[in-house]
């Protein structure tokens, strides 16, 4: 039986692992983390509407019900060549190898004074302390944003910034504070979202006219001190609490890989996610999500749901080869943006692709959509409930 080695617990990972065991293949799983997080959903960690643990699953408790292994570690480098993965104390080979790593952050000049939501997860309980802190004052200035990679566009995450931005908003006038809180969202394009289409950032401006939520875009940023953000033309943003999510770079372990990078750091794949320069392929060697460098139009994003559909079709492809077929199939036909919009009282349905781009409010519909979404996950992944077809 064919082993395959999948570096990363995290959602590519663990749906990679998922189907290569329903294929029948010896699958490990290395982690530097024994749970998997949930990041669509740990968007109301920060507002108390979920824990951490609510949002988190234990890898051990995954591989006992797909029947993978989990092994603990740090990987730090990676050599093709010789089929082979190093730690600092352990050597790992493969027949096939799944990378999954993700991706590092930018850095920025004093990241160090903000928190973000798609970073450490546990980061997101320092925020939940920190706003917790700020409406126990009874008032303060909340500013959230997030940036761009000029070397690659597809790996921003702006939805996450937005939804968080909205749930605070949305926990301050429950408690009936909010006039209290100066929020403001910042960015350094000029037109943050544009990846939604002009009418969903038409209606975001809606969203922040009505939520009286301020708004600083096109301006660089310089700097994030503690007591708020210093941008280009010497404008200062004051703020008790930063949360910045960077845009993603490439992963610090892949510099130490004999991979093909684009200029962001990114593994450069063909269509069926082997790692391929274009003219060279190794057809043993998958990249999926984060980690791996889209290829597509300039609005294309690194999203959940486009992550597991490169896994799936890996866990695939690798069956074919198995099978000596080369009936493959790829990730370019399945590249959109699709995502419900959380703002903790309503929320909104995002669509993007070649042909259309829509937003369209789903009220309090659409919040109790995301939250059984999220219940669905994580009991679907477990197996106490079928899984519908592509998802």
């Amino acid at each position: 039986m064919a082993h395959v080695l999948v570096l990363g617990g995290g959602l590519a990972g663990v749906e990679a692992a998922i189907f290569l065991r329903e294929y029948g293949l010896d699958v490990t799983i290395v982690s530097n983390r024994d749970y998997l997080y949930v990041y669509p959903t740990s968007i109301w960690v920060p507002t108390g509407d979920a824990t951490f643990e609510s949002v988190s699953m234990p890898l051990e408790k995954l591989a006992k019900v797909h029947g993978f292994e989990v092994i603990i570690d740090e990987i730090n480098a990676i050599n093709t060549q010789e089929q082979k993965v190093h730690s600092n104390t352990k050597e790992y080979n493969y027949d096939y190898l799944v990378v999954a790593l993700g991706s590092d952050k930018m850095k920025h000049k004093g990241i160090e004074n903000t928190l973000t939501i798609c970073g450490e997860p546990t980061e997101s309980l320092e925020i939940k302390k920190r706003l917790d802190a700020l409406i126990a004052k009874g008032g303060g200035n909340i500013a959230m944003g997030f940036g761009g990679n000029p070397k690659d566009s597809s790996n921003v995450r702006g939805g996450p910034t937005f939804e968080v931005l909205f749930n605070v908003h949305n926990k301050l006038k429950k408690l009936g504070i909010r006039e209290n809180f100066e929020l403001t969202f910042f960015a350094p394009m000029e037109k943050p979202g544009a990846r939604m289409g002009e009418r969903a950032m038409g209606m975001m401006d809606i969203f922040f006219n009505k939520l009286n939520i301020k708004k600083q875009v096109g301006k660089k940023i310089v700097e994030f001190s503690e007591d708020g953000i210093m941008f280009e033309d010497e404008t200062h943003i004051a703020s008790d609490l930063t949360m910045f999510i960077a845009a993603g770079d490439g992963h610090s372990v892949l510099a130490h890989s004999d991979m093909p990078l684009n200029d962001a750091g990114f593994i450069k794949i063909n269509d069926y996610c082997q790692v391929s320069d274009g003219i060279n392929t190794l057809e043993r060697v998958f990249a999926i999500g984060d980690c791996a460098a889209l290829e597509g139009p300039e609005w294309r994003a690194k999203q959940g749901h486009i992550a597991e559909v490169m896994a799936r079709n890996s866990a695939f492809n690798i069956k074919m080869m198995e099978s000596n077929s080369k009936a493959f199939k790829g990730y370019q036909d399945h590249l959109n943006i699709l995502c419900v919009m959380d703002s903790g009282d309503g929320a909104a349905f995002v669509y993007r692709s070649d042909k259309k781009a829509m937003m369209i409010p789903l009220f309090t519909l659409g919040h109790w959509m995301k939250k059984g979404w999220g219940w669905y996950y994580k009991n679907s992944k477990m197996k106490r409930m079928f899984r519908l077809p592509g998802m």
